[in-house]
């Protein structure tokens, strides 16, 4: 009996960091549910319209994705696993397009602020800000845009139809951004586990929650997160979520009775084995591209020592 595809529900569209997240987990045999925030990939699996949430908790440049948090602990779904993936932002346009013609480059702000000083170099771009990465892409290959260029990543090129022009543009090579997993309660399957996402809260007294702290590492239980967030409308209230990992689990047992004494609103968001691979490799896809030829083409930097009509003429197009 063919079993069915897991249906995975994600930020954005198809081809989107948070869908090569979702690959890079569970494979490329997977149903992709597209959602407009990450509040609705929740409701997607309240209401059963999906299996599995993937959704990003932090980046290297970026820091905390904070709302994240929140609907975390709102919707009290298990974690069961975390992927990291490697923020790769390439240059991308229609087949045969050449980079001297482009006018406009397009992609979400953030992948822009990372690509900066390759922009930097091509001051006679027109940058057009937009809410996802591969949306970009996928627009320029669905309105035949010859004058504008995408900054997304391969699996975008692969899925519209783009060749990549140059490769790696982005200005921090160490970027990646971790991923969450979650799931139905129902749907948790008990396995071995070294990392744990824990949320909590202490009183407002001077130790408190050095306390907490001191149980894990007396216990040898390795802290690898801390975040803080306030409670809504409680004055000097927080909520602590606390990321652990341990080598043995008797380590962790210990350590989550005896802080148990000096918290309260005490919640094990997940149990699950933390993410081991390189998170400087980028591994191929098996996304069948629209097209089965890609050429790279080959930028040439454009000369500062333009005439000036034609700098005025550039000028003019922005």
């Amino acid at each position: 009996m063919k079993k069915n595809k897991s249906r995975v529900a994600i930020q954005g569209i198809r081809a989107s960091f948070h869908e090569e997240a979702a690959f890079k987990y569970f494979g490329d045999n997977i149903q992709t549910i597209e959602c407009g925030s990450f509040k609705q990939t929740f409701e997607a699996l309240q209401n059963n319209e999906a299996d599995y949430v993937v959704m990003a908790i932090e980046n290297s440049i970026a820091g905390s994705i904070l709302p994240n948090y929140s609907l975390l602990l709102n919707y009290n779904f298990p974690v069961v696993g975390e992927v990291y993936l490697p923020i790769q932002l390439h240059l991308m346009a229609l087949p045969g397009v050449a980079f001297e013609n482009v006018k406009y480059v397009t992609s979400h702000p953030i992948a822009i602020r990372q690509c900066i000083d390759f922009f930097d170099e091509y001051p006679h771009l027109k940058i057009i800000e937009s809410s996802d990465t591969a949306a970009c892409a996928k627009r320029i290959h669905d309105e035949q845009l010859t004058d504008t260029v995408a900054i997304a990543n391969t699996l975008a090129a692969k899925l519209y139809g783009l060749d990549v022009l140059e490769r790696r543009i982005e200005s921090n090579k160490k970027n990646f951004t971790r991923f969450l997993i979650l799931t139905h309660h129902d749907n948790v399957e008990k396995g071995p586990a070294n990392k744990a996402s824990l949320c909590f809260q202490v009183s407002n007294q001077v130790g408190s929650l050095a306390k907490v702290l001191n149980v894990f590492a007396n216990q040898g239980v390795n802290m690898s997160k801390i975040q803080s967030m306030p409670v809504l409308g409680k004055r000097n209230e927080y909520n602590f979520y606390v990321d652990v990992e341990w080598e043995e689990t008797r380590q962790y047992d210990s350590a989550i009775k005896q802080i148990l004494k000096y918290t309260h609103n005490f919640n094990i968001l997940g149990e699950y084995m933390r993410y081991e691979e390189d998170i400087n490799t980028e591994k191929p896809l098996n996304i069948a591209p629209e097209k089965t030829t890609r050429k790279y083409i080959s930028i040439k930097k454009i000369e500062k020592t333009e005439s000036p009509e034609v700098g005025k003429s550039e000028k003019g197009n922005k």
